[in-house]
């Protein structure tokens, strides 16, 4: 995975898991992923070693990666939007049955079913 790929798939973890890292991690988190800052930068601002800074961002990481491993919730939206991309191109295209399997496909998932 290229690392734009990568930074866009811990950007979706956050916004997913986010309010459950602390909040030094989720300030460490924003100043790198979403502020561009530099490990340095925050580093500064927050009166810490730079590795201290990477060591937090290594963590936070992996903690949204243990969080989406557990519960999955990010797969399970991914799973339903596109279900719902489909359906709606369906039934565009007059397809209301392959609609209708989909949205109750959907539901059953919705559900745990």
């Amino acid at each position: 995975m290229d690392e734009l790929n990568k930074t866009e798939a811990l950007g979706d973890l956050y916004a997913m898991y986010g309010s459950l890292l602390t909040q030094g991690q989720q300030d460490y988190f924003e100043d790198y992923y979403y502020d561009d800052l530099s490990l340095g930068e925050i580093a500064d601002n927050h009166r810490v070693s730079r590795q201290a800074v990477y060591d937090n961002l290594k963590r936070s990481s992996k903690a949204l990666q243990k969080y989406e491993d557990k519960l999955g919730l990010l797969a399970t939206f991914n799973e339903l939007e596109g279900g719902l991309v489909m359906a709606r191109a369906d039934l565009k295209a007059g397809k209301q049955e392959q609609a209708l399997e989909e949205l109750a496909r959907l539901l059953q998932l919705i559900r745990g079913e």
